[in-house]
């Protein structure tokens, strides 16, 4: 197997991503329950703000069985990446700064073409590249047909813990602009995670043009009590910006011949949903899963794969779109806000966090991959 990482090497930091539910489940099917929980951010809980800082609710990591708003297993992106790195270093080709520039593919095989000049044949190729991909612009047309943007936009960014931060997140909402600023803890307790959102109808700036952003995020953000003007006092001595449009991608078919998508190439459900590691996780195995107990015949395993993880990924976009929905500005034209106290909520959650049957394919011959099988990432 041969993984292609478009960054010069792992990156560091990134936003706190959570595992619940049948997430947990596979993390320990991989063997690396410890080495998670050793990396996680270890929150405490979160308590929700008013614009002074007096606390309005409190949530605590161990409600619902640690499935919770704050769950028990919250690790930053970047460490997340670093556990599966070194897991599977020694067994898989590593490939940094450097991505899929072409290909073609016929029915034995795909032809790629590497940024980089290279050429090479796979037997399969995954496109693990988020939002964004390329690789399903590439195979399945222009991301304006899969792209759902959700009228928010999400920044996050480190910043010196000089708030007195202990293990406890803090979140500040402001309902009648529609913005919200949010301050976590993580491992570095000397540093913090800022996370500041606002809504918009559009998104029109270049999710990589990074002076862009930083000149929208103050635009948007300026006014906004509690702590938003210390958090964005750090925004030009920050080491690792991130800001990006609140988006979904929809998709009939995750797959076209010896292609397929994963994670948020395939089926963002956005951070509104807070389940895209735990779907990006599930959907790894279930994929790989698949594909061996077919025999790596493309055609069975990938249509295996897509209808154990429909459900599941359609239930955790509709939270998404339920979360965007309530934080949306009210007005007379606006939607009525959601109601989360009923039991159907209930149940659509427990089908976000549980719902998808996780067979045991440790047992299953030709479970390792075969040398051939390229996986991008952003």
């Amino acid at each position: 197997m041969t993984v292609v990482e478009r960054a010069p090497e792992l990156r560091p930091g990134g936003q706190a991503v959570d595992a619940r539910g049948i997430a947990k489940e596979v993390i320990g099917r991989m063997g690396l329950d410890s080495a998670v929980r050793a990396a996680r951010t270890d929150t405490a809980g979160a308590y929700t703000v008013d614009a002074d800082g007096q606390v309005l609710e409190t949530f605590r990591a161990e409600d619902d069985g640690g499935d919770g708003y704050i769950a028990d297993i919250e690790i930053l992106r970047g460490d997340l990446s670093q556990v599966l790195y070194d897991a599977t270093r020694d067994g898989v080709e590593y490939v940094f700064g450097d991505r899929i520039a072409q290909l073609a593919q016929d029915a034995d095989g795909v032809d790629v073409v590497f940024a980089g000049g290279d050429r090479r044949r796979f037997e399969l190729v995954i496109g693990a590249d988020g939002l964004h991909s390329a690789l399903r612009a590439m195979v399945f047309g222009p991301h304006e047909r899969f792209v759902r943007h959700l009228g928010h936009v999400l920044a996050f960014y480190s910043v010196p813990n000089e708030f007195g931060l202990d293990r406890w997140l803090l979140e500040y909402q402001d309902q009648e602009s529609g913005r919200s600023a949010l301050l976590r803890p993580i491992q570095d307790a000397t540093r913090a995670m800022a996370m500041l959102s606002f809504t918009s109808p559009g998104f029109d700036v270049d999710h990589r043009d990074v002076a862009a952003q930083k000149v929208l995020l103050r635009e948007r953000m300026t006014g906004l009590g509690w702590l938003t003007p210390d958090l964005l006092a750090h925004l030009d001595d920050t080491p690792d910006f991130y800001l990006d449009q609140v988006a979904q991608v929809v998709m009939e078919r995750w797959s076209k011949g010896r292609v397929a998508l994963l994670g948020d190439a395939a089926f963002s459900s956005s951070p509104m949903s807070g389940q895209g590691t735990g779907l990006a996780l599930v959907g790894a195995y279930v994929l790989a899963g698949e594909l061996a107990a077919a025999g790596w015949d493309p055609a069975a395993g990938f249509a295996r794969y897509e209808a154990r993880m429909r459900s599941y990924v359609e239930a955790n976009q509709e939270i998404g779109r339920l979360n965007a929905r309530s934080r949306d500005l009210s007005g007379p034209d606006a939607e009525p806000a959601p109601d989360f106290t009923g039991e159907w909520f209930a149940d659509l959650v427990g089908r976000a966090i549980n719902g998808v049957e996780l067979p045991d394919y440790a047992g299953v011959p030709g479970s390792a991959a075969p040398a051939g099988a390229p996986i991008t990432s952003p």
